[in-house]
């Protein structure tokens, strides 16, 4: 028997025994108690089984286009020069709260196990609009070891315009934006907003980048987000500063306009999956990009992806998968390619969690494998989340009350990011807006950017 019909066996076997349990509890008071337990800690995933097979491994492969050096030079000149990250936060002009300040929607988005040792809510406007939603984060922990950029610690945090509020503009649909966040001071974080932009007329002029902007990844100087089908790459040294304050995007007379925002970062490349138009609709095809994150523990360094699957799909599973960092000098923060620019997943796998969010890979000190873990939506929405850790051998998730609810973790979580210079793991809560197609739209809040140590999170595991 296969791995997958092992798994599906096991799936039927535990559903059954959940079904018997069930009946034969409604007969106590204690049904309803088991009942909401259930309900809140979602569904075991049970092991990892890898992908196995060249045909559905090819499904991963990329395809490396990178921009014309010319092109990059042209637009930077033509805006004055590059702006460093370190010139980016010497002008933030918007402060993050300290956990004392957070409203109790925010405290309430927080983990409930392990607890989180740092914490931190967004500007008020930030923390309310229903036009912005917050989905990913890296810090300067992931671009270099010793988790600094020049002299600053910073936290790169990715926001989407959210398309279903109401009254948005058409122009403003899918726009995406960074806060760079100022992270020396841990009393005071402050931060200011980047537009993500793609630089066309060969470099005279520059249009929005438009991406839901699920996954972010910050390695040496390139910064890579997801973009549905493909992966867009920036580079850190290529910020540039608008002239012109005007709601357009892109040349405007004799200057340039970034829709009000001060800064732009432009795309220098993108890696685009090779087998066609991906789906959301089943765990076979094409996968359509979800979670980044990066692995430092593996040799080389990796980006680690999970797919994002649509609400109701047939499938079964969802796959993770990693692509190798390339370690040619010329080609630094960029993926390994082979001749033909293609990139190929070194290693992937299957999880029977569905709408993941975040994913992270980490090999423990003398550890044979890493570890994978997962952050799955919750089965209820409005819940707090579960945050897994899987292997080939299981899962495992914290247990944080005593009717046994497994639903810990933080509230409407997106991406996982690690510090391995601090040892801790960042994440950060979307808020009560919905953002899910198929969904209702809800007021806002509850949006808050939070770090754990790994070892409590091991240590609530173990």
């Amino acid at each position: 028997m296969t791995h997958r019909g092992r798994h599906r066996r096991r799936r039927r076997g535990r559903a059954l025994r959940a079904t018997l349990a069930g009946t034969a509890l409604a007969l106590t008071a204690a049904a309803t108690l088991i009942s909401t337990s259930q309900a809140a800690g979602g569904d075991d995933p049970g092991s990892l089984t890898r992908v196995t097979g060249a045909a559905r491994t090819a499904t991963f492969r990329l395809h490396e286009n990178l921009t014309d050096r010319a092109t990059l030079d042209r637009l930077t000149h033509a805006m004055g020069g590059g702006v460093d990250v370190h010139g980016v936060l010497a002008s933030a002009d918007r402060t993050l709260r300290d956990r004392s300040a957070c409203d109790a929607a925010e405290t309430a988005a927080l983990p409930v196990k392990p607890t989180a040792t740092r914490a931190y809510c967004w500007d008020h406007e930030d923390a309310t609009t229903a036009q912005w939603l917050p989905r990913s984060v890296t810090t300067s922990g992931d671009a270099e070891a010793d988790g600094r950029w020049g002299p600053d610690r910073v936290i790169l945090a990715g926001w989407t315009h959210n398309d279903r509020a109401p009254g948005e503009p058409a122009a403003d649909r899918g726009l995406a934006r960074i806060a760079f966040v100022d992270a020396d001071d841990r009393a005071r974080l402050a931060y200011r907003w980047v537009l993500l932009v793609a630089p066309r007329a060969g470099g005279k002029d520059f249009s929005a980048v438009r991406t839901t902007l699920s996954g972010m990844v910050w390695y040496r100087d390139k910064l890579f987000v997801t973009s549905r089908d493909s992966l867009l790459v920036f580079d850190l040294h290529r910020i540039l500063r608008a002239d012109v304050d005007s709601p357009a995007i892109g040349r405007v007379g004799r200057g340039y306009a970034a829709h009000g925002y001060q800064y732009v970062l432009p795309t220098v490349g993108s890696y685009r999956l090779t087998g066609g138009p991906c789906s959301t609709a089943d765990d076979r095809s094409v996968p359509c990009f979800s979670a980044l994150s990066l692995d430092r523990t593996s040799t080389p360094h990796s980006l680690v992806a999970a797919e994002r699957l649509r609400a109701g799909s047939s499938a079964t599973s969802t796959r993770l998968w990693r692509y190798p960092f390339s370690t040619v000098p010329r080609h630094a923060g960029l993926l390994a390619t082979d001749t033909h620019h293609d990139v190929a997943a070194s290693e992937s796998y299957e999880t029977e969690a569905t709408g993941v969010r975040g994913v992270l890979s980490h090999r423990r000190n003398g550890a044979a494998r890493s570890d994978w873990y997962i952050d799955p939506a919750p089965t209820v929405r409005g819940r707090h989340g579960t945050l897994w850790r899987q292997d080939a051998s299981g899962a495992k998730a914290a247990t944080c009350s005593a009717d046994e609810t497994q639903a810990c973790w933080g509230r409407h979580t997106a991406s996982l990011s690690y510090w391995q210079e601090t040892g801790e793991l960042w994440t950060l809560t979307v808020g009560a807006v919905s953002e899910d197609a198929d969904e209702g739209l809800t007021a806002a809040g509850g949006r808050v950017l939070y770090a754990v140590p790994l070892d409590s999170v091991d240590d609530a595991l173990d």
